[in-house]
C-alpha cells in the first residue's frame, strides 16, 4: 500500500529511515548498486522527498505500528445498536489506527481495496488501517468496540522495529 513520506530518522545502527503517513518507520538505504537512492545522503535531498510515496508492506499485513498507543474506545455495539454509517465504508483519519474487538458472536469485517472480507470473533480480531475504506456487518447477535490507536506524542516519528 503506497504511503507518503511525513519525516525522516536513523534507526539505532545510525541507518535512514522514512516516517510513513501510517506511523511505519520505513529503511531507505543508498547503497548502489542494489538501492540507488543518493537523495538519502544529505538533509535537501530528504527533505525533497516529503510526501512522495513508498509501499508499507507492513500496512499490506495488517500491522499495528509497534510503539504506537490506545487513546479511546467506542462504546460496546450490538447488532441493534451498530451505527448506519460503520455498515456502510468508511475510514479512520490519517496516523489513527483500530483495534475491532468482539466480546460476543459474529462480525463480518470488509476492506475492499484489499480484498478482505473475514469474519471476526473473540478469538478473532480485526485491525483497521488508517484511510482505508472498511465496513462491517453483524453475522448474528454480535457485541464489539473498536479501541483507537495513535502515535504516543503526535508529532514524534514512531521509532522502528
Amino acid at each position: 500500500m503506497e504511503r507518503p513520506i511525513i519525516s525522516f530518522g536513523q534507526d539505532n545502527g545510525g541507518e535512514p529511515i522514512a516516517i510513513l503517513s501510517c506511523g511505519h518507520p520505513q529503511h531507505v538505504r543508498h547503497n548502489p548498486p542494489f538501492i540507488n537512492r543518493p537523495w538519502v545522503t544529505s538533509e535537501e535531498g530528504r527533505n525533497s522527498m516529503i510526501g512522495q510515496t513508498l509501499n508499507c508492506v507492513r500496512c499490506d499485513n495488517f500491522e499495528l505500528p509497534d510503539n504506537f498507543v490506545p487513546y479511546k474506545r467506542t462504546s460496546v455495539f450490538t447488532e441493534e445498536s451498530l451505527p448506519a454509517g460503520l455498515r456502510k465504508d468508511h475510514t479512520t483519519k490519517t496516523g489513527v489506527w483500530g483495534k475491532i474487538v468482539v466480546e460476543e458472536g459474529r462480525l463480518r469485517y470488509r476492506v475492499g481495496s484489499l480484498n478482505v472480507d473475514v469474519e471476526l470473533s473473540s478469538d478473532n480480531g480485526g485491525v483497521v488501517i488508517p484511510e482505508v475504506l472498511h465496513s462491517v456487518e453483524p453475522s448474528g447477535p454480535v457485541r464489539f468496540f473498536v479501541e483507537f490507536y495513535r502515535a504516543p506524542d503526535e508529532g514524534a516519528p514512531a521509532s522502528p522495529s
